[in-house]
């Protein structure tokens, strides 16, 4: 920026004052690299060969040591900076330059942190965003949005679906979109999603599912209340322990809903703002596992709650309905 005050070294006198930020390595002199050393001015070096701990880089005449830990940001093969020529900051300088040591690292890092405050201006709640995946734990993936900018991806963001591990969704290295959830610059932490990217399948709910309807579908996970039931990907019920059938057995109800079963159930109630379908087991064989109409179940349970019908009118009545409904149809 104007009136900002760096570090820089005089490289020629022809026609003007030429200055450069940097030390290349034709012109780095002993002097020079003292200098380098004292102000930080980066410098230009090739990477030799790989030798015990780091790596011999050769600046001008001299010889330096660069750590391996130094030579760059990730962990890479020692035969990856080979015959390469980059730029180095000298992190020591002894006896009068014969120990010189070096590190491409300090220079990576700062311009990441140079970069990163450009990133974190974009990374606004909301935003949707491309970034490489860097580590995954069960809990979550990590995700690089540029610059050494991280953010979590929690395994409860992943997708609509319940996900018990995030490695079945997503791999390091993998360049994925997510969106921004939320952004704590106090703690410098940013929350990311996946899932929020598609359309939520509770949105359509109202217009798929109603009382009455008897679904297929697929029990998660068992519970000592019930059994979690996922009707579609993203749409899960609860069929609570009430609903089953006595068994005279303690838990004895879990045995006919185990993990993985798969089978017809009931829809009992609906609450979309919670996110919550009631549902109950229909009995295997069955006509309402073979699929009684909406419309049937309504008349059925319209007919039952009649406040104006006698008992005896009732239960003839009922059982009347109830013939029609187990009758098998004729062909």
């Amino acid at each position: 920026a104007v009136g900002e005050r760096i570090p820089a070294t005089v490289v020629s006198t022809a026609g003007g004052l030429i200055l450069s930020r940097r030390l290349a390595r034709g012109a780095a002199t002993d002097r020079l690299l003292e200098e380098a050393s004292r102000t930080g001015l980066p410098v230009e070096g090739r990477v030799e060969k790989a030798v015990k701990g780091g790596y011999e880089v050769r600046i001008g005449r001299q010889r330096a040591f660069c750590p391996f830990s130094q030579i760059d940001t990730a962990r890479t093969e020692p035969s990856a900076h080979e015959g390469h020529v980059y730029q180095f900051r000298i992190i020591e300088y002894k006896e009068g330059g014969r120990n010189v040591v070096v590190s491409r690292r300090a220079l990576l890092e700062d311009e990441q942190r140079a970069g990163a405050a450009e990133i974190r201006r974009s990374i606004v709640v909301g935003a949707v965003l491309t970034g490489r995946v860097v580590s995954v734990r069960e809990f979550g993936a990590f995700v690089d949005l540029g610059a050494g900018v991280q953010g979590l991806l929690h395994v409860s963001e992943i997708g609509w679906s319940r996900v018990s591990d995030a490695s079945q969704a997503v791999k390091p290295g993998e360049e994925i979109t997510v969106k921004v959830l939320r952004v704590d610059d106090d703690k410098q932490k940013i929350s990311l999603g996946l899932k929020q990217l598609t359309i939520d399948p509770w949105s359509r709910v109202h217009e798929t599912y109603e009382v009455g309807q008897v679904r297929t579908g697929r029990v998660t996970r068992i519970a000592e209340f019930g059994a979690f039931v996922e009707l579609e990907p993203g749409v899960e019920a609860l069929a609570h322990v009430s609903t089953f059938e006595p068994s005279g057995r303690s838990q004895g109800w879990s045995r006919l809903v185990a993990a993985g079963t798969t089978a017809a159930f009931e829809i009992l109630s609906i609450d979309r703002e919670k996110k919550r379908i009631g549902v109950a087991l229909v009995p295997e064989g069955s006509a309402r596992a073979a699929g009684t109409k909406p419309a049937q179940a309504e008349e059925l349970r319209e007919y039952t709650e009649r406040e104006d019908a006698s008992p005896n009118e009732a239960f003839g009545s009922l059982a009347d309905k109830l013939r029609g409904a187990l009758k098998p149809r004729e062909k």
